[in-house]
C-alpha cells in the first residue's frame, strides 16, 4: 500500500510538471491558428454509394485483418507480432497462446458460434466553425457534430487542430462528405463464454473475449478498406499489406467518439441516431456510452488526404463554456463528460 501511494504521488507530481510546461492559448487564438486546407485546390471525392448499408461480415475474411500485437499485450506479453513468437524470454509462451487462439478461431468459424455485423453510412457534410453539419440526400440538415479544438500553444509551423478542419467550410460553396460506421463481432460471445465458465475453464473463456475484441478491430479495418476502395471509392486502386493497414498508411482517418480527437462520448448518441445502429445491427449503448456487445467499434470517416489523427489533451475555461453553450449543457454536465480534459 505504501509503495502504491508513493507511485501515485510521483505520477501526480510528474503530471503537474508537464501541465506547467505547456503554455495554453485562448480559444479565439486557437481558432485563428486552425489547420488551413486550400479548398480551391482540393479534390473532394464524391462517394460511389451515399446513404446507409448493413453488412454481415465473414469471420474467415476478418481474421486476415487481425492486428495480433494488442492480443499479446492483453495477456501481458510484451512485444510486437510476429517477432514476439521468437522472443528469447516470452517466445515459447507467446507461440503457445497464438496456437491456442488460432485453434479457437478455427472452432468459432466452423461452428459459427460468433457473428459479426457492421453498418456504414456516407453523408453530405460541411464545417461551420468547429462543428460539422450533416445532410441527407435532399440537402436537409439531419445532424450536427460538435468538436473540440487543441488549446496548447504550438510552434509557428504547427496548427491547433479540430476535426472540422478536414471538412470543407459551408461558405466555400463546396459539397463535402463524412462517413460513419459501427461494427461488432460480439454476437454470441456471452453464450460461448458462459459455456466455458460453467465448465470452470476460465482460460478458454478469456481467450474467446480476447479474440472477439481483435475481430471487432479487424472488422473496423476491413470495412474501412471497403469504404476506401468501393463504397466511397476514393482509393479504389489501393494495394496495401496488413502491416501497412496497422501502420495507418491509407488515406483518411476513422476517429471514434470518446477517443483523443473527439473525446466527448455523448457524440456517440448522434452516430447511433444517424445510422439507427441499435435497430439495424443490434449494438446498444449503456448510460456511460459504452457499447454492448463489448467487442464493438464505432467512429467517423474522413477522406481528405491531409486529415490526420491528433489529441485534445486539455481545454481551457473559455472553450469549456463555449462547448457547453453549443451543446446546450449546464457546466455540471459538461464537467461530468469532459472532466479529464479540463485544465
Amino acid at each position: 500500500v505504501e509503495s502504491i501511494t508513493a507511485d501515485y504521488e510521483n505520477v501526480r507530481i510528474q503530471r503537474l510538471k508537464r501541465s506547467q510546461t505547456k503554455e495554453k492559448i485562448s480559444l479565439e487564438v486557437a481558432r485563428k491558428n486552425k489547420y488551413k486546407i486550400n479548398w480551391n485546390k482540393s479534390h473532394i471525392y464524391k462517394p460511389k454509394q451515399l446513404g446507409i448499408q448493413v453488412l454481415n461480415l465473414d469471420l474467415s475474411i476478418l481474421r486476415n485483418y487481425i492486428d495480433w500485437t494488442p492480443f499479446f499485450q492483453s495477456w501481458e506479453l510484451a512485444g510486437k507480432y510476429p517477432q514476439i513468437l521468437k522472443d528469447e524470454i516470452v517466445g515459447i509462451e507467446a507461440q503457445k497462446l497464438f496456437d491456442d487462439a488460432n485453434q479457437m478461431l478455427d472452432k468459432i468459424i466452423s461452428e459459427k458460434s460468433i457473428q459479426a455485423k457492421a453498418i456504414v453510412g456516407i453523408f453530405g457534410a460541411n464545417s461551420v466553425g468547429d462543428d460539422i453539419v450533416i445532410y441527407n440526400e435532399n440537402k436537409q440538415e439531419i445532424e450536427k457534430l460538435l468538436n473540440l479544438r487543441q488549446q496548447i500553444k504550438k510552434s509557428a509551423s504547427q496548427a491547433n487542430f479540430c476535426l472540422s478542419d478536414f471538412i470543407a467550410p459551408i461558405d466555400s460553396g463546396l459539397k463535402d462528405y463524412l462517413g460513419s460506421f459501427a461494427v461488432s463481432s460480439g454476437f454470441g460471445v456471452d453464450e460461448l463464454v458462459k459455456g466455458y465458465e460453467a465448465n470452470h475453464d476460465d482460460y478458454q473463456a478469456i481467450l474467446v473475449k480476447a479474440i472477439a475484441d481483435r475481430m471487432a478491430e479487424a472488422g473496423a479495418e476491413y470495412i474501412h478498406y471497403l469504404v476506401r476502395t468501393s463504397i466511397w471509392s476514393y482509393q479504389k486502386e489501393e494495394k496495401l499489406t496488413n502491416d501497412d493497414l496497422i501502420h495507418e498508411k491509407y488515406q483518411g482517418i476513422r476517429p471514434a467518439p470518446g477517443y483523443p480527437a473527439c473525446p466527448d462520448h455523448t457524440e456517440k448518441d448522434k452516430l447511433w441516431k444517424l445510422l439507427n445502429v441499435e435497430e439495424n445491427i443490434g449494438i446498444t449503448l449503456t448510460e456511460s456510452k459504452a457499447m454492448y456487445p463489448a467487442a464493438s467499434v464505432s467512429g467517423w470517416y474522413f477522406a481528405h488526404p491531409e486529415s490526420k489523427y491528433f489529441g485534445i489533451s486539455e481545454i481551457e475555461d473559455d472553450q469549456l463554456k463555449d462547448y457547453a453553450e453549443r451543446k446546450k449543457w449546464n457546466l455540471t454536465t459538461v464537467k461530468k463528460w469532459l472532466g479529464p480534459l479540463i485544465n
